[in-house]
């Protein structure tokens, strides 16, 4: 099958100085973009990467993480992107959770992680590099770096076979660490060419990346614009959380697609007194990760110039399911999600998976092109979650999402969810990973964790503890769980019980647990 790695090759034999990538350390074309994921899917190959092959990338986002996915594409084999800014034993945990076989990051990078993967170091061009190793003069002061001869053979990869591996991404899981969900590489492709063609990304397109390597939706913000010959724009993270440098950003990059970013992050753009129109130019800007009512319905929509996109989807369908484009006016009554994309199926059943009469409230099922292959090394999950469709052909899956929704004029409207899951900042958030992680601390006997909203709107999480905390202080809760969970995670309240309310069936009431008030 045809892959993003064979449209770059295509870009750069046909526009080799055209600017693929605008970073920190410079501009990189097309031409040299290509060139370097020939060399990484060289040394790749030479290492046994092929179909069913996971290797993690661990870099800062730049041109060198974009070489290394296209080359792991190009390869047949899966990539999973680390986020090098979260805890050590929260990407050991990736790892270890998605079977990885070899690991593609620097030298820095190499020596933080200590991860026991063989190791091809970004940083040392020519080199065929092996496991970090430790050095006399310190534990793991350099890798073992055999040299790659020079005439290695060049031959192009076999072709990619479309039921592979493409990559693999986690989430937030109750069983103490993040479930990795499989998705293959018909699924990517078909999702990244929809995604170009519905918002007519092209040539003069300048999209700015915003979402963080680690999570599926930088997929979408890398390739995508890419795929259609676009110029992506990367700039360190820093500059993109600061309003005022955000705005800087927009204007001096000339940006004028901004493809994942989160309603939290709108609203907190459209709150700011200064800068003016900081959206100024952007022509598009698709939403996703949380419930974006709340920004429209605080008039949010004045404050984006352009196209303004709703998309919906779990990251076990593929990123997007449905996108509606807001109006103007919008509707602030419903939170509406649109119409399934090209090749997608979206269900709402009942109990019994009977359908639900247009305007009733069921439980959400996904079916088609995104559908992931379930979750790595959970095949009871897997079974729970992804169920023969009993409407479509012989062999139809759906996913079940846990979400609640109603069909209507404007396409499927959210509702709300069957479980306890939240969205925090556009992440999916299980509060079951966080009590496990409080549970592990030697004082902290029992805990529940409970999602509230700020007079602003804003979802954030607190956490109820029992034990013997007397000398224990909220920064050293913080501390302990900084070790295994990235800052989406970390609750912003700690409140102290006795002990935990319970129902009549002996689980913990947290109907009953209400922030800054004993139970």
């Amino acid at each position: 099958m045809r892959t993003v790695a064979d449209d770059l090759a295509a870009h750069a034999a046909r526009h080799p100085g055209r600017i693929a990538l605008d970073t920190p350390a410079g501009e990189i074309t097309y031409g040299r973009l290509a060139a370097r994921a020939d060399e990484l899917t060289r040394l790749l190959r030479a290492r046994g990467a092929g179909p069913e092959t996971v290797c993690a990338v661990a870099v800062e986002h730049g041109a060198d993480a974009v070489a290394a996915m296209a080359a792991v594409i190009r390869c047949g084999a899966a990539f999973l992107t680390l986020d090098v800014a979260q805890p050590r034993e929260r990407l050991a945990a990736f790892v270890r959770g998605a079977g990885t076989r070899l690991l593609l990051t620097t030298s820095a990078h190499a020596h933080a992680l200590g991860l026991d993967v063989p190791t091809v170091l970004l940083d040392r061009p020519g080199t065929e590099p092996g496991r970090p190793t430790a050095e006399p003069d310190g534990p793991t002061a350099g890798p073992h770096r055999p040299t790659v001869p020079p005439d290695h053979p060049a031959t192009p990869p076999p072709p990619v076979d479309p039921q592979a591996l493409a990559y693999v991404s986690h989430t937030s899981g109750s069983t103490g660490e993040p479930s990795p969900v499989l998705v293959e590489h018909h699924a990517l492709d078909a999702y990244l060419r929809d995604t170009a063609r519905a918002f007519g990304l092209g040539p003069d397109t300048v999209a700015l990346q915003t979402a963080p390597l680690g999570y599926d939706a930088s997929i979408r913000d890398t390739f995508a614009p890419l795929l259609a010959g676009a110029r992506l724009v990367i700039v360190e993270r820093a500059r993109l959380l600061r309003p005022g440098d955000f705005a800087r950003t927009v204007r001096e990059h000339r940006v004028t697609a901004l493809l994942s970013v989160t309603p939290s992050f709108l609203s907190h753009l459209a709150g700011q007194p200064d800068p003016a129109d900081p959206l100024a130019g952007v022509t598009l800007v698709a939403s996703s990760g949380e419930s974006l009512r709340p920004f429209l319905t605080a008039g949010g929509r004045r404050a984006v110039p352009g196209t303004l996109v709703n998309q919906y989807g779990p990251t076990e369908c593929t990123m997007t399911t449905t996108r509606h484009a807001v109006p103007a006016d919008p509707d602030t009554a419903a939170d509406v999600v649109g119409t399934p994309r090209a090749g997608t199926v979206v269900r709402v059943l009942d109990a019994g998976l009977a359908p639900v009469p247009d305007g009733g409230v069921g439980e959400v099922y996904i079916g088609g092109a995104g559908v992931a292959r379930g979750y790595g090394g959970c095949p009871a999950r897997t079974a729970e979650c992804f169920l023969p469709d009993p409407f479509g052909p012989p062999g139809a899956r759906l996913y079940r999402t846990g979400d609640l929704g109603r069909w209507g004029p404007q396409g499927l409207t959210y509702v709300g969810r069957t479980d306890r899951q939240v969205k925090i900042r556009g992440h999916r958030v299980d509060p079951a990973e966080i009590e496990g992680a409080l549970l592990s601390h030697p004082r902290v006997s029992g805990a529940a964790v409970t999602a509230h909203t700020d007079d602003r709107g804003r979802t954030y999480l607190a956490a109820h503890v029992t034990g013997d905390l007397t000398a224990t202080a909220d920064a050293e809760l913080r501390t302990h769980l900084a070790r295994s969970l990235p800052p989406h995670l970390m609750p912003r309240r700690f409140q102290r019980h006795d002990t935990l309310p319970t129902t009549r069936g002996g689980k913990a009431d947290r109907r009953r647990l209400v922030v800054g008030s004993a139970p």
